[in-house]
């Protein structure tokens, strides 16, 4: 094992052939390891033992704060800053102000998902090892591929590639960090 390596990038023909490497991975011990492909493979998250996205979270908090802020902003207007009585009516009531705070909810809850989205995919990445390699280009196209780190508990470079050849690997090379 060199320094500068990143781990190994092992191309499958079919999605089949990706779908049921990923779960004898997943079975094997490896935690740190991902597959690419260029299209939806339906059921390779469960496959690879992938949890439920935590996105819906931070949508939720988003849409929360938005309309918890919209009704104070409502109500610091209308009850405290300027109380203006106009034929009777109460200075507050969520009645008049819904399309306020329902489109500050929708807004916060937006930016809510694309911010969690942006937090939990640790973006932007402006630099990542397998960009540098020609072969992983072409899982924009026509590769299938799972990428085994270095930093896997279970990593040896030997037996790792001898394991991924066995699950039917066409192509089996080293990445290389460039430092």
């Amino acid at each position: 094992m060199n320094f500068n390596d990143y781990g190994l990038m092992a191309t499958f023909s079919s999605a089949k052939d990706i779908y049921h490497a990923c779960l004898k991975v997943r079975e094997a011990g490896y935690t740190k390891w991902e597959s690419f492909t260029p299209f939806p493979v339906h059921g390779l998250d469960k496959a690879m033992g992938m949890s439920r996205s935590k996105v819906p979270r931070f949508t939720l908090a988003g849409g929360l704060t938005g309309f918890t802020m919209a009704t104070l902003m409502v109500w610091f207007m209308n009850a405290y800053d300027y109380p203006l009585n106009v034929g009777g009516k109460p200075f507050f009531t969520y009645i008049f102000p819904f399309p306020v705070m329902y489109e500050m909810n929708i807004l916060l809850a937006a930016f809510g998902t694309l911010f969690g989205m942006f937090f939990l995919n640790r973006l932007p990445r402006h630099h990542h090892p397998l960009f540098e390699n020609k072969s992983f280009l072409k899982c924009s196209d026509d590769r299938l591929t799972i990428v085994i780190e270095v930093i896997d508990p279970n990593y040896d470079e030997e037996e790792t590639r001898k394991f991924l050849e066995n699950l039917g690997a066409t192509d089996v090379e080293v990445v290389q960090e460039d430092n």
